[in-house]
C-alpha cells in the first residue's frame, strides 16, 4: 500500500465557492512515491485568519466548527498517513483546527509558508509582518536567501546540512511560536522553520520546497524523509 498525504484545501476569499490545493505540491508527493488526496470542510462558513484575530480563532476552535464538522474532517485526517498545511494568501480556521487536531494526536504533519503559520497558530503561537518585504517576497526568483539550521533538530535529518539556500514568497513570519522549538533562521534573523521535538513530525517552514523539488534534491529531500516518516505510521 502507498502512503496517502492529505493536502489540506484551501480558499482565497470568505465568499470563493471554489477550494484549492497546489498542482506542485501534489505532484511532490506523487513523485516520491505518496499518494495525495485533498482535505476538505464539510462547512461553507469559512472564517478567515489574520495575526489579528489569530489567538481569537485559536482560544474558540471547539466553537467554531459542529460536532458533525469536526468528525468530517477527523474521517478524512484518518484516511491519511501524513498531513499538509499549504502555503496561499489566505488562511482559514479549519487549517488551525486540523494543525491543533494533528499536534494532540502525534499525526505527521508539515507546514509550508502560510501552512507554517497555522502550525504555529494550532499550538498558540502569533505570527508579524515581515520586516523587509521587498526582499522576502520574490515569488519569480529560485533562490532568494540562505538559512542556518541546529543541527539537532528534526529537520536537520530531513535536509542533512546547515546551510541551504531557499525561496521565498511571503510577507509575513513567525513573532511567537509558542512551545516549538525553532529549527532555523534566514540570515536577517527572521524564524524560518520551527518543530516539535517530542513529536513523529510537526514541522513548518517558511520557504516552499515544492516549487524546488525536481531541481534541488536538499528540497525533494524534505518530501522523501516526510513520506518516509508517514510510512512508518502504517506499519
Amino acid at each position: 500500500m502507498k502512503t496517502i498525504i492529505g493536502l489540506v484545501t484551501k480558499h482565497e476569499s470568505v465568499n470563493d465557492k471554489r477550494t484549492f490545493i497546489s498542482d506542485e505540491m501534489k505532484d511532490a508527493i506523487f513523485c516520491n512515491g505518496g499518494i495525495a488526496i485533498g482535505i476538505t470542510p464539510s462547512n461553507r462558513t469559512i472564517t478567515l485568519v489574520n495575526k489579528k484575530n489569530e489567538l481569537d480563532v485559536y482560544n474558540n476552535l471547539d466553537n467554531l466548527f459542529s460536532k458533525k464538522e469536526k468528525d468530517d474532517m477527523i474521517a478524512q485526517i484518518n484516511m491519511c498517513d501524513g498531513i499538509i498545511l499549504s502555503g496561499g494568501t489566505k488562511s482559514d480556521a479549519y487549517e488551525i483546527w486540523i494543525a491543533n487536531y494533528c499536534y494532540k494526536n502525534n499525526i505527521p504533519i508539515l507546514g509550508i509558508c502560510a501552512g507554517q503559520n497555522n502550525l504555529v497558530r494550532g499550538v498558540g503561537g502569533k505570527t508579524k509582518k515581515v520586516l523587509n518585504p521587498e526582499i522576502h517576497c520574490q515569488p519569480d526568483l529560485d533562490y532568494v536567501h540562505s538559512i542556518k539550521i541546529d543541527k539537532s533538530s528534526k529537520f536537520f535529518k530531513f535536509v542533512n546540512t546547515q546551510n541551504m539556500k531557499v525561496n521565498s514568497r511571503h510577507l509575513n513570519t513567525i513573532d511567537n511560536p509558542a512551545n516549538l522549538s525553532v529549527s532555523a533562521y534566514d540570515e536577517f534573523g527572521n524564524i524560518e522553520v520551527t518543530e516539535d521535538k517530542t513529536k513523529k513530525c510537526f514541522i513548518g517552514m517558511r520557504f516552499h520546497p515544492e516549487s524546488l523539488y525536481l531541481t534541488d534534491k536538499t528540497h525533494n529531500n524534505i518530501f522523501k524523509k516526510f513520506i518516509e516518516i508517514c510510512s512508518r505510521k502504517k506499519k
